[in-house]
């Protein structure tokens, strides 16, 4: 059983992922399916609510994303002012 992770400043980490994502030239679906290929049961819409915060992420959504994605969890959640 994964431990969901409560997103104390949700916006925060899903931005991050959302701006790591783009850097990388991944769309939502691209994701959504890379996560699917490592037994992670998601779609593209339930992967959005992770980036605008509106959906809670397990620590083994946050490990695949974080493999997929080829970052650090410090780059996940880094604070950075906009």
């Amino acid at each position: 059983m994964s431990q969901k992770i409560k997103q104390i400043e949700p916006i925060i980490l899903g931005k991050n992922i959302k701006r790591i994502r783009e850097e990388k030239g991944m769309t939502q679906e691209e994701m959504a399916r890379n996560m699917q290929l490592k037994n992670i049961d998601i779609s593209r819409g339930t992967y959005a609510k992770i980036e605008i915060g509106t959906r809670h992420i397990t620590s083994i959504e946050m490990e695949v994303i974080r493999d997929i994605l080829e970052t650090t969890y410090e780059d996940m959640m880094e604070h950075t002012s906009e």
